[in-house]
């Protein structure tokens, strides 16, 4: 997925990461909506996470693909994200929210690089000003 030479930035295998959101998809609980949305992230490390989202009756508790994400990077050790993409049921590339960009952000590796509509875009791009733990520092 990505090359571990040092000083250099790794390449992305963009088609692999979206067909890893693609399978995530595949899992996604969606009986409200029927929109299922999957994700899939490269961890600095060299682990691939995915996410799917998780629709709830009430539904204002559902859970984006993102959030799945996140808890399954937390689950499996933790680490930093380095590469992002969201994709529908039929393959497209998704922006994630403004919330998921705020809960990406606090995950990111300096430098993340995300798949958007409109390209490959870095988290600061997406999300510039943005607030997190460094606002938080005393």
């Amino acid at each position: 997925m990505a090359s571990s030479e040092p000083g250099t930035r790794p390449e992305i295998d963009w088609p692999a990461l979206t067909a890893e959101a693609a399978d995530a998809m595949r899992h996604a609980y969606v009986p409200y909506s029927n929109y299922p949305v999957g994700a899939a992230a490269l961890v600095d490390d060299g682990r691939i996470i995915t996410g799917c989202n998780v629709e709830n009756a009430s539904y204002g508790l559902t859970l984006c693909a993102e959030c799945t994400l996140v808890g399954q990077l937390r689950l499996g050790g933790g680490g930093r994200i380095t590469a992002f993409v969201c994709v529908d049921a039929s393959g497209s590339v998704l922006m994630p929210c403004g919330r998921c960009r705020q809960l990406l952000y606090e995950f990111r590796a300096p430098g993340m690089l995300l798949a958007t509509v409109s390209g490959v875009r870095t988290m600061d791009e997406v999300l510039p000003d943005a607030f997190g733990p460094q606002n938080l520092e005393n």
